[in-house]
């Protein structure tokens, strides 16, 4: 039963991070900047499941990616699944119970998709796509993470986050 409860609350955690996405996340400014509480939900839900179960909540994430934003429609989509399959993945090989693990499977996660994007939507060439990969990438995956950490320090023993307990 405690698991049980455990797993309720997490998914309530999820389910408000798709609302701050599609509510908070536009009145925050530059898109390129700002955190992006539907990737943040999908590697939350990604590193407490198995990489079959996460590839396909990455595809849905990134077919609805796709569909606010169809110019590349298609990569966003390759994108959240590879990224999903990802960090379901890595919960075998790292311990993802511990803060500083999390934080960096949330920055890799974040740049990942983001390179995802650029490459397999070949939108931008040459020095915009340069300046993207590293600059704005990063940037977002710096806002994104400190995002996720404080949802974590917030919802800790929703989480059991080992280093906060």
């Amino acid at each position: 039963m405690n698991t049980e409860r455990s797993g309720l609350q997490v998914g309530v955690v999820l389910f408000a991070l798709v609302i701050m996405h599609f509510t908070v996340r536009p009145l925050l400014g530059n898109d390129r900047l700002a955190p992006d509480f539907l990737l943040l939900a999908l590697m939350f839900f990604a590193i407490r499941s198995r990489p079959s179960s996460a590839a396909v909540a990455g595809f849905t994430v990134g077919i609805v990616a796709d569909a606010l934003t169809p110019l590349a429609f298609g990569a966003g989509a390759l994108a959240h699944t590879v990224v999903g399959y990802l960090q379901a993945w890595a919960k075998a090989v790292f311990f993802p119970d511990n803060l500083f693990v999390t934080t960096g499977l949330l920055l890799g996660g974040v740049w990942v998709r983001n390179s995802l994007v650029l490459l397999a939507g070949g939108q931008m060439r040459g020095v915009e796509l340069v300046w993207a990969l590293t600059a704005w990438s990063i940037a977002q995956a710096v806002t994104t993470t400190l995002t996720g950490l404080l949802v974590l320090i917030v919802f800790r023993r929703w989480f059991k986050i080992g280093i906060l307990q």
